[in-house]
């Protein structure tokens, strides 16, 4: 087997070549190319096709993977095993989707009979609620459910919900993160505190944003209800001592251990909101389609692997092209958050300085990623994708069959979702131009201005990932690739993918400035920082 470093080097050769040649010529010089580089995996296909390298390009990045130690790592992650050295951890919310009645291990800790428990009690729960049998403390039944929570406690439910509401939901879910007033003001507004649940989560039930949400959420329930109203706190905590005395009863908190990192947490009972507004049997198939793609990945060779696949296309062009910033655009308005939820899970796992060893990264880590819905993006950043000074590859999600709405809309869509991303590889040539505007009956002069203004240039790679429809099986899969596919790309960069700790010194910060602008004394700060400490305090 090749070693990393000698892997490393053929993969950045590899991609020097890349440069002289265009994306589009390959199709010809490699009739295997479809073949190979587009993968049926559960509930979705995956295209890698337009991407830069040749299939032996492909080759040498698949040689990575195995001289990186990839299916080992992978094995070791799925058996429980620290994974996560500098918190002492196992990574292991394979086992929050698992088939009930299975046996995954925890650092040697059989955990599958408390996930299947919690399982039964949220869908229990979620069953009382939605038939009227659990009620609020003015006896009326619950009709909106109010989620606060931040980060990983946020995002997945949050894309969720907006993915697989349906149009008329017999439960409203908001939700509120920011600790600006505005956000918990605009989701309480309209809303009656006698039918709504308010779900707090938070691992330690200290987040300072979360809590003061929460807070006002209180002080909302209890100005309508008095002490009654905290019967409409639920919890989702690992500190459920702190959940109680905060006033949620106690059988009303749902717990997660600390293998369960919070970008990785929807699966868990962080996904409770999810699971009482969409139905617990909506939930379970949102995480059967999750588990189908764990099969894939613990068990498909990699060069067919597709979260292998687009984590070694990912790496392709940020290492061997020097690309640092990465588009994804859904073209599916349920998808819209997407990009969202995919900022916090690639640029907080694998956004790292060191190794896991300790020592300086031996090169770039993650991609900035952003995106948003198309058409819309169209509209807004797709002139810079198009004709740009930087190329930016761009990830494609498509939905085959639309679930609600005029079927000639989801065609127009798609056709849009396709053409972009030929138009990316193929683009137009100036020569093209020029003969355009010569039939126009432009004069040469001013042909020699506009020629090159009109000019796209073109190979500008994609990867296409199509879903046949939005399901919860195909949310499931889809968010468990992109999840994998991360995990991949931090093996390769010898990084920890499951710390954060570039989240806590701003936090620590805010934490002594907040106390300075409600009247302690100043501390040691920059000019900068002293100057505005002086101008906002109260």
């Amino acid at each position: 087997m090749t070693d990393l470093a000698a892997a490393w080097t053929q993969l950045e050769i590899a991609a020097q070549a890349a440069r002289e040649r265009r994306i589009e010529d390959l199709f010809q010089a490699e009739p295997q190319r479809l073949g190979r580089l587009v993968v049926e995996a559960p509930q979705l296909r995956l295209d890698l096709s337009k991407q830069p390298w040749s299939l032996a390009d492909f080759a040498a990045a698949v040689e990575l993977a195995r001289a990186g130690g990839v299916e080992a790592a992978r094995d070791r992650q799925f058996a429980g095993e620290t994974v996560n050295p500098s918190e002492g951890r196992a990574a292991l919310h394979m086992a929050l989707r698992a088939p009930k009645g299975s046996d995954f291990k925890a650092a040697g800790e059989p955990v599958s009979a408390e996930v299947d428990a919690t399982r039964a009690a949220m869908a229990a729960l979620a069953a009382a609620v939605r038939s009227g049998e659990k009620r609020g403390a003015a006896g009326k039944p619950f009709t909106a459910i109010v989620h606060i929570g931040i980060g990983g406690s946020d995002f997945g439910p949050r894309l969720v919900w907006e993915a697989l509401r349906p149009l008329e939901p017999q439960i409203d879910l908001r939700f509120a993160a920011n600790v600006d007033p505005a956000d918990i003001a605009l989701t309480l507004a309209g809303l009656d505190p006698a039918t709504t649940l308010v779900v707090v989560v938070s691992k330690t039930f200290t987040t300072q944003e979360t809590i003061a949400n929460a807070r006002v959420a209180r002080a909302w329930l209890r100005a309508a209800l008095g002490p009654a109203g905290d019967a409409h706190l639920l919890a989702v905590s690992a500190a459920p001592d702190v959940a109680q005395a905060f006033g949620v009863p106690a059988d009303q908190i749902f717990g997660f251990r600390d293998w369960v990192g919070g970008r990785y947490s929807v699966w868990s009972a962080v996904g409770l909101s999810c699971v009482i507004a969409l139905g617990a049997e909506v939930f379970e198939a949102f995480l059967a389609g999750a588990w189908e793609m764990d099969g894939h990945f613990r068990t498909a060779p990699l060069e067919a692997n597709a979260p292998v696949m687009l984590a070694l296309a990912h790496i392709f062009n940020r290492n061997g092209l020097g690309r640092p910033i990465r588009a994804v655009v859904p073209y599916a308005q349920r998808l819209r958050l997407l990009p969202n939820f995919l900022q916090q899970q690639e640029m907080e796992s694998n956004g790292k300085q060191a190794d896991i060893h300790g020592r300086p990264v031996a090169r770039a880590t993650a991609a900035a990623v952003f995106g948003d819905a198309g058409t819309n993006v169209q509209h807004a950043f797709f002139q810079l994708m198009h004709q740009g000074t930087d190329i930016i590859p761009l990830d494609i999600v498509a939905v085959a069959e639309a679930s609600e709405g005029e079927a000639a809309n989801q065609t127009k869509l798609l056709a849009n979702a396709v053409a972009q991303a030929e138009a990316l590889m193929v683009g137009k040539p100036e020569r093209v131009v020029r003969e355009e505007l010569a039939a126009q009956g432009l004069a040469p002069a001013a042909i020699d201005v506009l020629a090159p203004q009109k000019t796209f240039h073109g190979n500008r790679p994609s990867s296409f990932i199509l879903l046949e429809r939005l399901t919860p099986q195909a949310l499931g899969a889809l968010i468990a690739l992109y999840e994998h596919k991360t995990f991949v790309e931090g093996v390769l960069w010898e990084i920890n993918s499951f710390d954060q700790w570039g989240v806590e010194l701003g936090k620590t910060l805010a934490s002594r400035i907040l106390k300075e602008l409600e009247g302690a004394e100043p501390g040691a700060h920059d000019p900068s920082t002293a100057a505005l400490v002086a101008r906002l305090k109260r």
